[in-house]
């Protein structure tokens, strides 16, 4: 052991570099063990490892291409029954630990992808990691390339691989189909590299979790899919799934807004009668902001919001098609801001 060994941990501690202290003290271990000083060496270990069982939630550990994601104080994540199934499945061959650690998680923007990897890793009790795209996309090709391998060096290079989570949010970023006809040559060779870098992250360190998600799976080269032991589909939303997150949304935003009243009947219905629902990320904004910018001084205003945007502007809409929807005469006092009797008066009468 050298005197730039204490050097770099007090440097590497000042700079609260978790990953280089520890590979440092990792290196000093060995070099008494390489001595025979075999008791100092375990000793090390053992410290190191109780210290750092995993690399702990809200730590300052970052690289140019690793970033930790917080998981704590997650809130519930409401998923339909199909899809929780899948991701108790996950959590099971996690902690197994049988060599099924890669997948794949499909499905369109706003079906929950990102959420349900950070409640994997709350759950595995398992640090979570993020590539940052930003960082590793180059402008110049060759050189995405190379940053791919460096951050996959980075992966490999982790200690207690068994306690870590790789994130790649929206690989399609660099992972395109190589024989797509809308894909260039270089982002093909940027796929290949991807390929080369997952088997060989098979060969050196089994232990870690690594989870894509994507939004353009029908896009992504046959190839790298393979490399992935199951994919998980998010688009398995009923109507009626959809409904019952969006109640769970209305309760918890609605207490936070006075003068507003809750009617859980009406917004069923007026989900109920819309063709399409959007999914749950698009769905949760469209309730907080019918709630937002509701007419403080109109305690139903959210309503007719809501409507307007999953139906029909509710202005062009008469009090007899409302009646044809199948809203009573409160329901559509409450949508139209009339009063009970004219409501009565116009339904089954000409407009």
């Amino acid at each position: 052991m050298k005197k730039q060994n204490i050097l770099n941990l007090i440097r590497y501690h000042v700079e609260r570099n978790e990953n280089a202290f520890r590979n440092e003290a990792i290196g000093i271990a060995r070099y008494f063990d390489s001595i025979g000083d075999d008791q100092l060496a375990e000793y090390i270990m053992s410290m190191i490892a109780q210290a750092n069982q995993y690399v702990p939630q809200g730590s300052d550990f970052e690289s140019d291409y690793l970033k930790q994601v917080d998981t704590r104080n997650l809130a519930p994540l409401n998923l339909p029954t199909a899809i929780s199934e899948d991701i108790k499945g996950v959590i099971n061959a996690i902690r197994h630990n049988i060599g099924i650690n890669k997948f794949m998680f499909e499905g369109m923007p706003g079906t929950g992808k990102t959420e349900a990897v950070k409640q994997i890793a709350r759950l595995s009790d398992k640090s979570l990691f993020s590539v940052n795209f930003d960082n590793l996309i180059d402008s110049k090709l060759g050189q995405t390339n190379k940053n791919i391998s460096k951050v996959f060096n980075e992966i490999n290079s982790l200690p207690y691989p068994g306690n870590v989570i790789i994130l790649f949010d929206e690989i399609d970023v660099i992972a395109l189909d190589r024989i797509s006809s809308n894909d260039v040559r270089e982002m093909g060779r940027v796929t290949s590299t991807i390929l080369r870098e997952l088997d060989r992250l098979s060969d050196l360190n089994k232990e870690i979790v690594i989870i894509a998600t994507t939004n353009l799976f029908k896009n992504f080269d046959k190839a790298l899919i393979r490399r992935f032991d199951a994919t998980i589909n998010f688009n398995r939303y009923t109507k009626e799934d959809l409904i019952e997150i969006a109640e769970s949304y209305l309760n918890s935003f609605i207490k936070n807004f006075k003068g507003v009243s809750k009617d859980v009947r009406l917004f069923k219905k007026i989900l109920n009668t819309a063709d399409e629902l959007p999914y749950p990320g698009e769905l949760k904004n469209l309730i907080k902001t019918s709630l937002a910018f509701s007419d403080t001084e109109y305690e139903y205003d959210y309503l007719r919001r809501l409507y307007s945007r999953l139906i029909n502007n509710l202005d062009d809409i008469t009090i007899n098609q409302l009646s044809d929807q199948g809203f009573t005469v409160r329901e559509i006092e409450k949508l139209k801001g009339e009063s009970k009797s004219s409501v009565a008066r116009k339904i089954n009468k000409e407009d």
